[in-house]
């Protein structure tokens, strides 16, 4: 590989890396909790807002400009406020069921609002998998300062984070109250990492980023302070090996780390699998 080639596969490699980190940590809270979907559902609806705001005239059609920056904020965290307020109890309607209806509806809107952009099937390929190859210098700066910032956050408090996900693992989410301080500030990291995230990542890729690490952990460690390592462990090989293959096969960046970290997490299963067997065998 030669030096014009890492010059080029830098800044989407870096970013990829920038996104992974913070993702696989909050990806552990949102495994945990019991809300998987809640990421996909935030990304669609800031996807939905930048497809909004790309659609106005003052945002003169430039999907990086700031109108469609704040507009997308705009509708994520609106969405990560309603999502605060809902509890995981024993009722007729389950939390993830709201969640996925918000998430069907969303993606329902953004398809029909890009269908009317004049390239309508280009436009929901960028939304759903991002461009990578397309990353600025100064996405990557942006995207790097509010991660840091998140995650400084939740490493000043991550006693009060993780105390609040235990009691959602063990369905003792109706003793925090309607409106929790803490509950808020979760949805809102992972509202403003996902709209971030998106506009260099896309929808998909962002949700893999946030699921599959952690999971993958979670099969191949019960030790609760492996598990953020591991998982950020995961998303960067994913990130590398996804950047790799993208560039050598020629396929989309977003998709090949996807394809990539999928592989990781049948690999995990698979090593879960025969550690059952392992232990299942009798002993003489």
């Amino acid at each position: 590989m030669d030096t014009s080639m890492l010059v080029f596969l830098a800044p989407p490699f870096v970013a990829s890396l920038v996104i992974a980190g913070i993702h696989a940590y909050l990806g552990v809270h949102v495994v945990e909790r019991g809300v998987i979907f809640v990421d996909l559902s935030l990304a669609q609806i800031a996807a939905f807002g930048a497809t909004v705001a790309l659609l106005m005239p003052w945002s003169g059609g430039d999907p990086h400009g700031n109108s469609v920056y704040w507009t997308s904020l705009a509708f994520t965290l609106l969405g990560a406020a309603i999502f605060a307020t809902i509890r995981s109890r024993r009722a007729r309607i389950p939390q993830e069921a709201i969640i996925g209806i918000v998430y069907a509806v969303a993606s329902a809107a953004t398809v029909l609002l890009i269908s009317k952009a004049p390239h309508g099937e280009a436009d929901i390929s960028e939304v759903l998998f991002g461009s990578l190859f397309t990353v600025t210098s100064a996405q990557i700066m942006i995207m790097a300062g509010a991660f840091g910032l998140i995650g400084l956050v939740h490493i000043i408090f991550r006693k009060k984070f993780f105390e609040l996900t235990e009691k959602f693992e063990n369905h003792q989410a109706e003793h925090i109250g309607v409106f929790n301080l803490w509950n808020f500030l979760f949805y809102l990291s992972i509202g403003l990492a996902i709209v971030l995230a998106v506009r260099a990542g896309g929808v998909i890729p962002v949700f893999s980023y946030i699921v599959v690490p952690p999971v993958s952990a979670i099969l191949l460690t019960r030790k609760k302070g492996s598990l953020v390592l591991i998982a950020m462990l995961v998303s960067i090989v994913g990130s590398f090996f996804g950047i790799y293959f993208s560039t050598h096969f020629d396929f989309p960046a977003g998709s090949s780390v996807v394809a990539i970290l999928g592989v990781i997490f049948l690999g995990a299963a698979l090593v879960r699998l025969l550690k059952r067997k392992e232990k299942s065998k009798p002993t003489h």
